[in-house]
């Protein structure tokens, strides 16, 4: 089976992307956002006891939304970024104070799903178009915009995912994490493009998957950004730093998220900016 979602271009025969007042990186920061049901599966700190209430992995991710968001918040207004927020819709529902303070912000809000005790893989089709309706309803109801951008849950699809998110007026989906610059995907009505994600540069796997510490993350995202930053004097590209505030923003990690941001930030030519901003940009110039 093939996928029929995308054509391969090598990158030497792509259109060369100017980003910007001619910046060689467009830099986005993704805060996930999410609601974990009290009963609902969840990724873990420690196995699954086996026995209800599992609260040491429930307490562990409630965290984020308690004191981790607040921490990052802070950090990246010290720093003029403003988050993309990959949101389970429900946190508009149960915690609005964050809603409301990433709204002061100019936050962005993508589509995250419902929860994330709820992954769109396995679904029917019109039950997988009933989570990303009414996840898009609830965001544009709370937020006063619909979302542009979609992050599935466990970056999980099925075979309809693009075409309901497109049907939804969604415009970008981050799941596919192939690549270093936007490009198009095909959806059978409206438009769609793929815009860069990590897996790689992205605490649950550096964190729970690797168990590397916070400095090996931190000197992660600066060799990529070198990299990235060196390749976008020919032609610009996309680096997504994708974060859990129950990770990252625990205090023996954030100390070195913030250096980081440090190195980042004394660089020219870098456009510190949102998914939908990369989306309008590339849309209008590219496609």
């Amino acid at each position: 089976m093939h996928h029929n979602r995308y054509d391969y271009t090598p990158p030497a025969k792509r259109p060369v992307i100017k980003w910007p007042n001619g910046a060689r990186l467009a830099l986005w920061v993704i805060p996930n956002i999410e609601w974990h049901e009290f009963d609902g599966p969840g990724v873990g700190t420690n196995p699954p006891p086996g026995f209800f209430p599992d609260v040491l992995n429930f307490g562990w991710r409630d965290y984020g939304l308690r004191t981790g968001i607040w921490r990052m918040m802070d950090t990246l207004d010290h720093f003029g970024i403003r988050g993309t927020v990959a949101l389970n819709a429900l946190v508009c529902e149960n915690v609005p104070n964050i809603i409301e303070e990433g709204k002061k912000r100019n936050w962005e809000f993508m589509g995250h799903g419902l929860t994330n005790s709820q992954l769109l893989a396995g679904l029917s089709y019109e039950d997988e178009r009933r989570v990303i309706n009414q996840t898009c309803d609830i965001i544009r109801k709370h937020v006063g915009v619909a979302p542009k951008g979609w992050l599935g849950p466990g970056l999980a699809e099925t075979v309809n995912t693009p075409d309901l998110l497109a049907e939804a007026g969604v415009k970008y989906v981050c799941d596919w994490c192939n690549d270093d610059q936007p490009y198009p995907f095909k959806v059978k009505t409206g438009t769609m493009i793929s815009v860069p994600y990590s897996i790689e540069i992205n605490d649950i796997p550096f964190f729970v998957g690797k168990g590397a510490t916070g400095r090996d993350f931190a000197d992660a995202i600066q060799d990529q950004f070198d990299v990235l930053y060196e390749e976008g004097a020919k032609s610009g590209r996309v680096m997504a730093i994708a974060l859990h505030p129950f990770l990252v923003s625990v205090p023996h990690r954030h100390k070195h998220f913030v250096r980081a941001l440090e190195y980042i930030t004394r660089h020219r030519d870098v456009w510190l900016t949102t998914g939908g901003e990369i989306a309008d940009w590339y849309y209008k110039n590219y496609l």
